[in-house]
């Protein structure tokens, strides 16, 4: 592990680099509805901005969910990890649906990294099933489902963010 420099972005420190497809997150996203499946019915869906939209897309289809609202939650600019900064609540008809706990909702995200969103979401609907397509170990105890876990010191490259480009060989630098 890396010591911690201030003045490195989350991406430097990590220092392992994770890239996933369309098709390979497509793919996780279905594996995740295949879990979640047998977990529910929900009443609705809550996704985490910005990473849980397409995850939460996809999982909405599989599953038949058609009432989809969003908490909205910054805490990256870009690559430099900040404090949480709650921009959406979840809506008072979507909070109603949940009886004030989150009973019977399905929160989606992309990931779980440090915990940091994860607490925040959990706070608001405690007992909301939470699932992420990918999770860390220091975010891993507060999701519910999950399809992959990675090491903590790995930066996941997710399609929305990237471009296809020639990519050196590891042993020749590559990452």
């Amino acid at each position: 592990m890396m010591a911690e420099h201030p003045e490195l972005s989350a991406q430097e420190k990590a220092g392992k680099a994770f890239p996933v497809s369309w098709d390979q997150f497509h793919r996780d996203c279905r594996a995740l509805s295949w879990r979640l499946n047998d977990v529910g019915p929900f009443h609705a869906m809550v996704a985490i901005t910005r990473g849980g939209l397409v995850p939460a897309a996809i999982v909405a289809r599989e599953l038949g969910i058609r009432v989809i609202d969003t908490v909205c939650i910054a805490s990256y600019d870009h690559t430099k990890q900040g404090e949480l900064q709650v921009l959406k609540d979840v809506s008072a008809e979507v909070a109603k649906l949940g009886g004030g706990s989150g009973k019977g909702l399905l929160i989606v995200d992309d990931l779980v990294d440090t915990g940091k969103t994860g607490r925040l979401v959990r706070a608001m609907m405690p007992d909301a099933h939470f699932a992420a397509v990918y999770a860390k170990p220091q975010g891993r105890p507060l999701v519910d489902t999950f399809i992959t876990e990675v090491s903590q010191d790995t930066w996941i490259h997710f399609p929305w963010d990237t471009a296809l480009s020639f990519q050196p060989p590891i042993r020749d630098g590559g990452v």
